[in-house]
């Protein structure tokens, strides 16, 4: 690694903590741990790159690479732009950046989709399907913030609905199965992985 690199990776990472505190809340709960580092054009919006220096743009694109959650396409262009100009560099953070992270975008429904089952995650399998069909950045983005969020939660109702439709539970499960089916996207999510089994325990 020549020194100049060295360098901006040390201060990268010294940088990270204090830019994923700083960094808004990927839909918590919303999506597997395999979803990818958001990446938005706003992310750059208070220092537009062709303001900043060379060092600045080399140290934001390291500050990408030593982020743990960042996405395999969005990792290999910004290694790339490091390897390349400073040209390439400023390409990649106005331009390349957003292109890779609908690529990760991409695999990351599609891993959603594989995982969904056809039975009970209907909703899922439905918005998921369609923010593929529209293979926009925006509409593969929009799922993974709050699309998949409030698809799960559509089927986590359901799922709750004909708990409740069953004659044979308890009346303790019942209560709890019609006081969380009101809840939000993580309650229900709560009480389906965890709380009904409390209950009937």
């Amino acid at each position: 690694m020549r020194p100049t690199r060295m360098a901006l990776t040390l201060a990268a990472t010294a940088l990270t903590p204090a830019l994923l505190l700083a960094s808004p809340a990927f839909a918590a709960e919303s999506a597997p741990s395999s979803t990818t580092t958001v990446a938005t054009a706003s992310d750059t919006a208070d220092s537009p790159v062709d303001e900043m220096s060379d060092d600045d743009v080399r140290v934001a694109i390291m500050r990408i690479i030593a982020d743990p959650a960042t996405g395999k396409a969005v990792y290999a262009a910004a290694q790339r732009a490091m390897d390349g100009t400073i040209e390439d560099q400023r390409y990649f953070l106005e331009t390349g950046r957003w292109t890779a992270q609908a690529e990760d975008d991409r695999v990351a429904i599609a891993r959603i989709l594989a995982s969904a089952d056809p039975k009970t995650d209907k909703a899922v399998i439905r918005e998921a399907n369609e923010a593929l069909d529209a293979n926009t950045p925006e509409a593969l983005r929009a799922f993974l913030e709050t699309g998949y969020r409030l698809a799960r939660a559509e089927d986590d109702r359901v799922r709750i609905a004909r708990l409740l439709a069953d004659p044979t539970i308890s009346a303790a499960l019942r209560a709890a199965a019609e006081e969380a089916i009101d809840g939000t996207p993580e309650e229900l999510r709560y009480f389906l992985e965890v709380g009904q089994y409390e209950v009937d325990g």
